[in-house]
């Protein structure tokens, strides 16, 4: 073992004391339960409502799965120069980087056996990632995952580890046998890391640019009952009004979208019921989500090896459901949305790329790449 690989080993193995400067990094779901035994293949040509409708592109990120091989593709982002990021766990393949068609440039990183969530973000000109991994450490190429501690880092977009944000524990913000499993993180204008540890205590914790902590809020325990979160799986800015930002978190399990000030304070719910939605991902006047369970349209029940699509408008109100139902509101709230096609299982997340094309990242669906929805 070479000593750089034995210093950047030493360098996570420190997790708890807060933050960590160091190098080089080398180039769940409720948990994971085994590879299912084949994937849907079949699309219709076009899904989706209304001014929102794409046509599916199933093979645009199909690779060799054998020189490959992933278990779950989380979450992609892209970057300035128009590459898409996708971010997936495992013992290999972290990192897989496509440029706008569909070509691989590379793939890289094996140390994010739990990876889940992506956020990037300029920082005095220079594009970093924050890198999310949850906790479910997927340690073979089987697909079962082993439940570890979570950890959050700061990285270049090249891999060089910027810094890791310790357990919550470490600083006050968490009691000891308090469990840190965070889902995802977005990072404001400011510089402020916002960290949803939505399969660990459920709370929001705030950290300064540099990763100390300033707050948390929303979690089990929270004294705002309103503000209180069941699966906070996802989070992100709104800079829709420029003056006056706002803070949106996935309460998964309640099929809710939870808005707050930039400092904690709960505003009011986006309800957006038969849905389990993940993160909030803003492009122009719209938000998309990636949903990774649907609900039985008759009995209500969550239903396996289901998925779709949801986009909201300026006023969060749902007027697509690619690969799902058309969306109908009666007495101004909206009637429980539901899967309707077998394009999809399990949409963990979604990027919304410079041209408006979706891309949708699927957890427990075959070790399936990224499928392009393409706005027509």
């Amino acid at each position: 073992m070479s000593n750089s690989r034995r210093k950047f080993i030493k360098d996570f193995s420190i997790i708890s004391s807060g933050i960590i400067a160091s190098s080089v990094l080398y180039a769940h779901e409720d948990h994971f339960h085994g590879l299912p035994e084949s994937t849907n293949t079949a699309t219709p040509e076009v899904i989706g409502h209304g001014d929102f409708k794409y046509k599916v592109h199933a093979d645009w990120g199909k690779l060799d799965a054998k020189q490959y091989p992933i278990i779950n593709c989380h979450a992609m982002v892209q970057t300035k120069d128009g590459n898409l990021h996708a971010l997936c766990d495992g013992i290999r393949n972290n990192f897989l980087v496509y440029d706008k068609d569909g070509k691989l440039l590379r793939s890289w990183g094996t140390e994010f056996t739990g990876a889940h969530g992506l956020e990037v973000f300029e920082e005095n000109g220079k594009e970093y990632f924050i890198v999310v991994d949850g906790g479910w450490a997927v340690r073979n190429d089987k697909g079962r995952a082993s439940r570890e501690q979570g950890r959050v880092v700061k990285i270049s977009t090249d891999g060089k580890l910027i810094f890791s944000i310790g357990h919550p524990v470490t600083v006050g913000a968490y009691e000891a046998g308090w469990r840190f499993q965070p889902c995802d993180a977005a990072v404001a204008k400011n510089g402020d890391i916002y960290i949803a540890d939505g399969y660990g205590s459920n709370w929001v914790l705030q950290y300064n640019k540099l990763g100390q902590f300033i707050r948390k809020f929303g979690g089990n325990t929270d004294p705002d009952t309103n503000a209180r979160l069941k699966s906070s799986h996802g989070i992100s800015i709104d800079y829709r009004d420029p003056e006056n930002p706002k803070l949106v978190v996935s309460s998964r399990s309640e099929n809710k979208l939870k808005v707050f000030t930039m400092d904690g304070k709960f505003l009011h719910n986006i309800e957006v019921p038969g849905a389990y939605l993940g993160q909030a991902v803003f492009h122009g006047d719209y938000a998309y989500a990636g949903v990774c369970w649907s609900k039985d349209k008759g009995t209500g029940k969550r239903l396996s090896n289901s998925g779709f699509v949801t986009i909201l408008d300026k006023n969060n109100k749902v007027i697509s459901n690619p690969g799902g139902s058309e969306p109908k509101y009666e007495n101004d709230k909206l009637v429980p949305i539901y899967q309707t096609t077998k394009t999809f299982r399990h949409v963990h997340d979604v990027c919304v790329a410079k041209d408006g094309s979706i891309f949708a990242l699927q957890w427990n669906s075959g070790g399936a790449y990224p499928i392009k929805l393409e706005k027509i």
